[in-house]
């Protein structure tokens, strides 16, 4: 339904049709366990049991798989959930190629939950494809990567790294998450699965948790739902009701985030306290020819920064800071903004962080749907307090 309209309609209308009971415009909260079957084994639509299935939950999995133009959507407790279902397409002896810059998250699960399990790991900088190609292995199933990467904003190719794998045999993921699929979607430059952290631009509003995978191919679709139900961690109807809610207003919010981070971008590279900026919309960016090619519609709300005078500047500017709120996460209404190597990378081992550039002077900006020029005079007064 609604696959040939603009992505404004599809957010608004793809997945819901009318509660046929009442009309209902909004698709209701089925805060059910079971469903009630008319004689044994005769089970309506698939619903058996709501891990199974719940019509909330398909209805937002409807809505992010048209959002992505993929055929299946599945949707998880959380993005980290999701990510363990793709793992467990995987079997003992597998070996996975990650890009080296990725949400310490995701490394943790390979670095400290599967590996225990025989599935082995290498991180590359999938921006030289020389490398990745260097990577593989007999044993290579899978191609993990994000773009932009978390928290180095770096562009990488998908529909190269995409033919690079198919030659290989491999299944790419690609963690979508930074971008939305309001300004890229993946499996059209030829990835397999698109994995998002719904809690981030999906959500926008910092109020859920949630994670969804998307797919085109049968096979790969069959295998992560009979994961997505053997193993369980499913999304909850009310958190995908939210969802719902969000997914319609998605397209406006990731236009003004665009918007204004464009603009932050520009104003903190000009400031004399900043070393460095990375946004992929600037020019100056290594991989802006890549962006410009694979994203439409903006760059992201992201900006990466470094600020001189390390880890003692980086600490007063983030104390001082009013609008942007210190806080791990991303995506939502209200602008945030954090220490990588304190927060939301300390997961990843401090000689890896260093080895790719998350230094102690490095913040991350999540640049909100606030009027640009406040955030900018925020900026501007914390900057003066170094």
């Amino acid at each position: 339904m609604h696959h040939n309209k603009g992505f404004g309609t599809r957010a608004i209308h793809a997945g819901q049709e009318p509660d046929p009971t009442t009309g209902a415009i909004m698709t209701p909260v089925y805060q059910t366990s079971t469903y009630v079957q008319e004689s044994p084994g005769v089970i309506k639509d698939d619903y058996d049991y709501a891990r199974s299935a719940n019509p909330t939950r398909k209805a937002l999995e409807a809505n992010l798989a048209s959002l992505e133009g993929g055929r299946y959507g599945l949707c998880f407790g959380s993005g980290l959930a999701a990510l363990a279902a793709c793992i467990h397409l995987l079997q003992s002896g597998d070996h996975v190629i990650l890009c080296d810059d990725v949400y310490g998250g995701t490394y943790r699960s390979f670095d400290k939950v599967f590996k225990q399990f025989g599935i082995t790991y290498d991180r590359v900088d999938m921006t030289d494809l020389n490398a990745l190609e260097a990577a593989f292995t007999a044993k290579t199933r899978m191609v993990w990567l994000e773009t932009p990467t978390n928290p180095l904003l770096k562009i990488i190719d998908i529909r190269a790294v995409a033919s690079l794998a198919k030659s290989k045999g491999a299944i790419v993921a690609v963690d979508n998450t930074f971008a939305s699929p309001a300004l890229q979607n993946p499996l059209s430059f030829g990835a397999d699965i698109v994995l998002h952290s719904c809690t981030k631009y999906i959500g926008g509003h910092s109020d859920v948790i949630g994670g969804a995978l998307i797919v085109n191919d049968d096979g790969i679709a069959q295998r992560l739902k009979f994961t997505q139900n053997a193993v369980g961690a499913i999304m909850a109807p009310w958190d995908s009701f939210l969802l719902l809610r969000s997914t319609k207003t998605l397209h406006v919010r990731v236009q003004r985030h665009c918007e204004n981070a464009a603009r932050i971008a520009d104003y903190l590279a000009a400031q004399p306290q900043v070393a460095a900026v990375i946004y992929p919309g600037r020019e100056d960016h290594p991989h802006h020819a890549v962006a410009k090619k694979q994203m439409h519609g903006g760059y992201g709300g992201m900006i990466t920064a470094t600020l001189k005078g390390g880890l003692p500047a980086a600490r007063t500017f983030l104390e001082r800071v009013k609008l942007f709120s210190l806080a791990e996460s991303l995506g939502g209404v209200e602008s945030l903004i954090e220490h990588p190597a304190i927060m939301t990378h300390a997961s990843i081992d401090k000689h890896l962080r260093e080895a790719i550039g998350i230094g102690d002077g490095l913040v991350r900006f999540s640049v909100g749907i606030e009027d640009v020029e406040d955030l900018i005079e925020d900026i501007a007064e914390a900057l003066a307090a170094i």
